[in-house]
């Protein structure tokens, strides 16, 4: 089918193979007919004869959208809608030693501005039980004082908790992909960029000010937290213009 560029009028001709074509379809399909996690979609035979393709390109898109993660075969029932888990869709995808740098780098970035933004989770939500975790991961470490950079096992546990804390499966599961950024932080070099800053907000710091229960405070105390992560990518951004 020929789609027209609206800009050029020059009509686009589709590249997109027969199993692509009938993917996006059955998504489109599954979205019109209002589907919901747990509804039954049609037999392999029923869509073949319907879009009039073979089974084995209904079988190899159906294939495709269990690896996603939108479907399911359930036993005694057939292929389902399924809620997909977003960030075991994103895991799949997410290897460190084939993403390229720039992309690790817009991830690290990522890492940043979610840790700031979910103050206001973790503020409301930390029990007494939550933060006296968070000063026990802070008695194991080697040197929980402000001239403490970065230490890849520190930052692990400590920010995990945080991410638990905020109560949110989602964004706790997203942590788990954001841990290919730590490696990356040694592997680029980034860590070992003068930050300028040496002192700066220490895990502890960030525990003692989350006592207080105070959101604005305590989203500030992370921005202070991670100032020399940020200075060292604005620096490199620096270079790079």
């Amino acid at each position: 089918m020929l789609e027209e560029d609206l800009n050029t009028g020059i009509p686009i001709i589709d590249t997109r193979s027969l199993v692509d074509k009938v993917e996006f379809y059955l998504i489109d399909l599954f979205i019109r007919k209002k589907l919901n996690p747990g509804d039954t979609i049609p037999k392999e035979l029923e869509l073949a004869n319907s879009l009039k393709v073979s089974r084995t390109v209904i079988r190899e898109s159906l294939n495709r959208l269990k690896t996603m993660g939108l479907i399911e075969s359930i036993k005694h029932k057939g292929t389902v809608i399924k809620s997909p888990a977003l960030p075991e869709i994103l895991q799949k995808t997410l290897i460190p030693n084939i993403l390229d740098q720039s992309t690790l780098k817009d991830i690290f970035e990522m890492r940043l501005v979610i840790e700031v933004g979910m103050a206001d989770l973790i503020v409301s939500r930390a029990t007494d039980k939550d933060i006296e975790e968070l000063y026990e991961i802070i008695r194991h470490e080697v040197s929980p004082s402000r001239e403490t950079l970065f230490d890849i096992d520190h930052e692990v546990r400590f920010h995990g908790k945080l991410y638990a804390i905020t109560g949110n499966q989602t964004l706790s599961g997203f942590q788990q992909l954001l841990l290919p950024v730590f490696n990356y932080a040694y592997s680029s070099g980034l860590i070992h960029r003068d930050a300028g800053n040496k002192h700066f907000f220490s895990h502890k710091d960030l525990v003692d000010v989350l006592k207080k229960r105070d959101a604005e405070q305590f989203s500030q105390a992370m921005r202070m937290h991670l100032e020399n992560h940020y200075s060292r990518l604005f620096s490199m951004d620096t270079e790079l213009s």
